[in-house]
């Protein structure tokens, strides 16, 4: 191993511009996730595919952005945090641009693997420079920083997607990333070239590394089509779950004994970092759950357009925005599992003043509990991560990182696919509840029916409103019934927050001393 003292905090500009290029690294690579999510239907019709088809194009990035998260503690040791970051970004434009000049749906898919494999250390590696450019004392501004681009990015994604995808071409999705991307590539070298991490050239752990691509892989294709396949009927669902459970445990069992692991799982020994894991994990999904279900809701049942659902959404980001920096600044002064625990019950506040939204439920009303979200979301990812990586020496920081931030996404994409196929099964039975008592017999609806056959309508035109009307009050049951579930699971949560212990000085300003 290279021997070589850690680096100072940054000062003046060095230190705002470094901020600002690994924030923008972050943004634009979080952003990347979900911006494509609303243009699926541009691609598929341009690209002549279906769109089950045309879904691959997020499948395939998640698939590969998992797989290549939890490796940058590994990458981070041979080849240096600094040099791997600019490496990551510079081929995320490369895949970038490829994706927007895709001709075909198999070449854009081609260049999506690439760019959720080149992806995957941008997060983890961000959030460890960022740290160490900061002294101690101050690492709870820097994770307040880092926590506004991961918070805000997930919810601009659909909004300027949408907005790209209705005024020039879907291509432009991509492009953007261009600039952006060499812009943060060129600043981050110009500050940080001379302060790269040591780096040990480690034997490859290749039966660990084909391991993680099975189990991984098969586990987010099963949670990406598994409601499109209708999950465990599907045999397809079956055989990627059977794959992803037999190889996660041949994973698991060869990482702990083997002398160089691709992944460090022994960091859950640490009491500090698998509660805070599981915290900000399980709170993550169930954020992420009720951020795709809400929009679709609006969409679909209530008549909103993409642009507007996405507006309502966006007043989210105003109080994080705000509040971030200054909960970073006091984090210190606190214990931060008492601001965790403000948050998941501010979390949980939200989300029940959601389970009582109707169908006529006007913008105001909707908006009220997204601007208070705000509030909980600058109080999550701070001093969760602070407690996360507290303790930790400088050369665990990436592994630590890497490894929380793959939990953090995989639980994502798990609270996506448990809510929204929890969705689809409250509707069906709160549709069959309320449709008991709609036959002929039945005085109140023969009554509706006279009266829209005095309105013009013919009787089966009749039963047909009739039974739009009952699938959204379905509709509005079944996502009353997720909004509950998710304040309650927030409750619940508070609990694993308290199983791990206090850091020194109270808060955030142990989190990153291992940084330095």
């Amino acid at each position: 191993m290279a021997t070589q003292h850690a680096p100072g905090p940054l000062s003046g500009g060095q230190l705002v511009l470094g901020t600002i290029a690994l924030s923008l690294a972050t943004f634009m690579n979080v952003l990347d996730t979900s911006i494509a999510n609303v243009s699926i239907p541009a691609i598929s019709g341009d690209l002549g595919v279906s769109s089950s088809q045309g879904t691959w194009v997020i499948t395939s990035f998640a698939v590969a952005n998992a797989i290549s998260v939890p490796l940058t503690g590994w990458l981070t040791e041979r080849f240096g945090a600094v040099r791997l970051f600019i490496t990551s970004i510079l081929l995320f434009v490369l895949a970038s641009w490829l994706c927007g000049m895709a001709p075909t749906l198999e070449i854009l898919l081609a260049a999506r693997v690439l760019q959720g494999a080149v992806a995957g250390p941008m997060i983890p590696l961000s959030q460890s420079l960022l740290l160490s450019s900061y002294p101690p004392a101050k690492s709870s501004m820097a994770l307040a920083l880092w926590g506004m681009t991961t918070l805000v990015a997930p919810v601009m994604g659909p909004i300027l997607g949408g907005w790209i995808s209705d005024n020039y071409r879907w291509p432009w999705i991509f492009y953007i990333n261009i600039p952006v991307g060499i812009a943060a590539a060129y600043v981050t070298w110009l500050i940080y070239a001379k302060r790269e991490t040591p780096t040990q050239r480690k034997p490859i752990d290749t039966v660990g590394l084909a391991l993680l691509v099975l189990w991984v892989g098969s586990l987010q294709v099963m949670l990406d089509k598994g409601k499109e396949l209708d999950w465990f009927n599907s045999s397809t669902i079956v055989v990627l779950a059977l794959v992803a459970l037999v190889s996660f445990c041949f994973f698991v069992i060869w990482e702990i004994t083997e002398k160089h692991p691709v992944v460090d799982l022994t960091l859950f020994k640490r009491v500090n970092f698998t509660g805070g894991v599981v915290a900000i994990s399980v709170g993550y999904g169930l954020f992420f759950g009720n951020l795709v279900i809400l929009p679709q809701w609006l969409q679909i049942y209530l008549g909103y357009t993409a642009t507007e659902a996405g507006l309502v959404m966006a007043p989210v980001g105003l109080f994080a925005i705000i509040l971030s920096p200054i909960i970073g600044k006091t984090l210190p002064k606190l214990d931060a599992r008492w601001v965790v625990t403000v948050s998941f019950l501010l979390f949980a506040l939200v989300f029940l003043m959601r389970s009582h939204f109707n169908t006529l439920v006007d913008t105001r009303t909707l908006m009220i509990p997204t601007f208070l979200q705000g509030v909980p979301m600058s109080m999550f990812f701070i001093p969760l991560t602070a407690i996360i990586l507290s303790g930790l020496p400088a050369h665990r920081i990436p592994a630590a990182a890497g490894l929380s931030n793959f939990v953090r996404i995989t639980c994502g994409a798990v609270g996506t696919s448990i809510a929204t196929t929890m969705w689809d099964n409250r509707i069906t039975l709160h549709h069959a509840q309320l449709t008991e008592h709609l036959t002929p017999y039945d005085s109140t609806f023969n009554a509706s029916v006279q009266s829209l056959n005095q309105l013009g309508m013919t009787t089966p035109q009749a039963n047909g409103y009739i039974d739009q009307l009952v699938t959204q009050q379905s509709a509005m049951l079944g996502a009353n019934d997720i909004f509950w579930i998710s304040a309650l699971l927030f409750v619940l949560m508070i609990a694993m927050v308290w199983i791990t212990r206090p850091m020194k000085g109270g808060g955030g300003g142990d989190a990153a001393a291992g940084a330095h």
